[in-house]
């Protein structure tokens, strides 16, 4: 029986097909957006006016279904961008995440870094996301091998894009590869969804020197962060924190100031 990162690659590379059909590279090379510059991951991350926080607008997961279906993407992500989030993440898997291109779109107001967090199966993907206002790609390492991880990222650097590499595990250390700029280690483990965040320290000292680290997944308090701070990551992608909340850009603006307090 297949487990849920197995079903979701399966559908999205039906997907991908049918949409090589609708959409052409030279037609999603003519949108406005794929011959912008891109802003920098890394950048961002480390300046010291911004947070470190990559923050999320999810409307729903597997696990969680519903989190909100009701706001708009550009409020949100506008809140997040003035108030210190180091990027945005945007989810654009429309059957398991309830996401779009069109919010990736709605996103690209801010002027800071905006990941596509989505599950990359195919170089189309790549070109699309750059087409419709994608600063970086993100590539899961449970799902590909280490060949494509090389392919897509070396493919995503050379039309401008970051790359941001998920690992889960010390086996998916050797996925990382030169094109990677920033390495995400995700606290929970795709298959029983269990958080464990001592893990992701071990995992994180294993990781080379002069890649950046971010944290993923189960990240609800400002103490939290701290202590991932303390151990050697850069950088935090947090989602479902804020958007429980009636009210996400506010709830960021809350956790930030808790932040600043030390």
């Amino acid at each position: 029986m297949m487990n849920i990162l197995e079903t979701i690659i399966v559908k999205k590379k039906i997907e991908v097909e049918k949409k090589k059909h609708s959409k052409t590279i030279d037609e999603l090379e003519k949108n406005i957006f794929f011959k912008n510059e891109t802003f920098s991951l890394k950048k961002f991350l480390l300046e010291n006016s911004r947070t470190g926080i990559i923050a999320e607008f999810k409307r729903k997961s597997p696990s969680k279904g519903i989190i909100n279906n009701f706001l708009s993407v550009k409020e949100v992500t506008t809140k997040y961008a003035e108030h210190g989030a180091s990027a945005v993440s945007v989810l654009t898997d429309e059957e398991f995440f309830g996401g779009s291109l069109d919010d990736l779109m709605e996103a690209r107001i801010n002027e800071i870094p905006i990941l596509r967090k989505d599950f990359i199966v195919d170089e189309y993907q790549i070109i699309e996301s750059k087409s419709y206002g994608a600063d970086i790609i993100l590539l899961i390492a449970a799902c590909l091998s280490k060949k494509e991880v090389k392919k897509f990222s070396n493919f995503a650097k050379n039309i401008g894009l970051n790359v941001l590499l998920e690992i889960h595990n010390e086996n998916e250390l050797e996925h990382i590869c030169d094109d990677i700029d920033v390495v995400g280690i995700n606290n929970r483990d795709l298959k029983t969804f269990k958080v464990d965040l001592n893990h992701s320290i071990e995992l994180c000292k294993k990781i080379p020197l002069e890649k950046i680290k971010i944290s993923e997944s189960g990240i609800d308090d400002v103490k939290t962060v701290k202590h991932l701070k303390q151990n050697g990551f850069s950088g935090f992608l947090i989602g479902e924190r804020f958007m429980k909340e009636k009210n996400p850009g506010k709830a960021f603006v809350q956790f930030v100031e808790k932040l600043k307090q030390g």
